[in-house]
């Protein structure tokens, strides 16, 4: 997540560090742009929700479009998120898909269970998806790393837990968990286990 550090102006100078001419000012306009970035993107999922149904569409993809809202990742997985969810009942499942998908992938990435959840069955209701053939073939491989993250969440560990026995980042092991998803078939955390058992069966 981005972090927006505002400038301290009650903070004194360090007697030997000379004022940074423009600093201050520039560090305030950076955490006001990303701000409004964000206003921007909250405001245009709000107002997608409220508008007549031909205007929906069209507003959640203006929302969506400003390069400002990958400031905030968790936002716009939340806008992907209900996107999707409106599509979905618009009956739009191959547009519906594309958005949970990236507000899934998101939302595992940030650790966020109960939001990714949400987003997987939100996915899982759009219909069956293209899984692996029962004996493995055709299907991409898992990197040795990708079948550890897959194993140890499969067995109920948290991304942080996973991270901390392999090592890692709790983000990346959301990025590898990405990764495998649709090279399983799956659409949930809840899937790998009988996904894992398949491939290796």
């Amino acid at each position: 997540m981005t972090q927006l550090t505002m400038p301290d102006r009650a903070a004194p100078r360090a007697a030997d560090s000379p004022p940074v001419a423009g600093r201050d000012s520039v560090d305030l306009a950076s955490a006001v742009t990303a701000l409004e970035a964000r206003k921007t993107l909250l405001a245009g999922a709000v107002a997608a929700l409220n508008a007549p149904d031909r205007l929906t569409a069209g507003l959640f993809e203006a929302a969506l479009a400003d390069p400002g809202a990958r400031l905030w990742p968790f936002d716009l997985a939340r806008v992907h998120l209900l996107y999707g969810e409106w599509l979905r009942r618009a009956r739009e499942i191959s547009r519906a898909r594309q958005h949970l998908r990236s507000a899934l992938a998101a939302f595992e990435y940030l650790g966020a269970t109960a939001w990714a959840d949400r987003a997987a069955a939100e996915l899982a209701a759009t219909g069956p998806t293209r899984r692996p053939a029962a004996d493995g073939a055709g299907a991409d491989p898992l990197t040795a790393q990708e079948l550890q993250v897959a194993e140890l969440a499969a067995a109920g560990l948290s991304n942080k837990q996973i991270g901390a026995r392999l090592y890692m980042s709790h983000r990346t092991v959301g990025a590898h968990l990405y990764r495998v998803f649709p090279k399983l078939g799956i659409s949930s955390r809840a899937a790998l286990r009988d996904a894992l058992s398949q491939r290796a069966g």
